[in-house]
């Protein structure tokens, strides 16, 4: 299982997610461009120590990451407040991308028509979204229970 984020605005976000894939053992992959310079040090505060922890890869655009996507053969998995699927009915398979969308704008429409699935993760009537990291984390912990994948507790 993949975690990737679509062109996030928040560094501190994403080094959140970075330090979620550390401890979980899920690689993160960014498709760029970012809100924010793209490296390590941007990442520090939130992700702490854990980046030397992480595998994660950038992809310079949304094209180049479906193309890596469809050579890898992988399915992707959309987290959107517009998903047909809401989390606890959704099958995940150990091999999905997991994509959650920029935290100001979600996805445009040309990455919802790729998308195999689109989940939601349902929230009380009037509440709006989750923060992306929390969003991420929740997407990650049903995956990884279901496919048998979280990691063995070495703490």
């Amino acid at each position: 299982m993949i975690l990737a984020l679509y062109c996030p605005d928040i560094a501190q976000n994403t080094g959140t997610c970075l330090r979620t894939g550390a401890c979980l053992g899920v690689p993160v992959h960014i498709i760029e461009p970012a809100g924010f310079p793209v490296s390590a040090p941007a990442f520090r505060r939130a992700g702490m120590d854990y980046l030397d922890a992480v595998e994660w890869q950038r992809h310079a655009s949304f094209a180049a990451f479906e193309a890596w996507r469809r050579a890898e053969g992988r399915r992707l998995v959309l987290f959107t407040t517009k998903g047909a699927t809401p989390l606890p009915a959704f099958a995940f398979q150990s091999n999905d991308v997991l994509l959650m969308g920029r935290e100001s704008a979600g996805v445009p429409e040309e990455v919802h028509a790729v998308a195999d699935a689109r989940v939601k993760i349902p929230l009380r009537p009037g509440m709006r979204s989750l923060n992306v990291a929390v969003s991420a984390a929740m997407a990650l912990g049903e995956g990884l229970r279901q496919t048998g994948a979280f990691p063995v507790d070495g703490g």
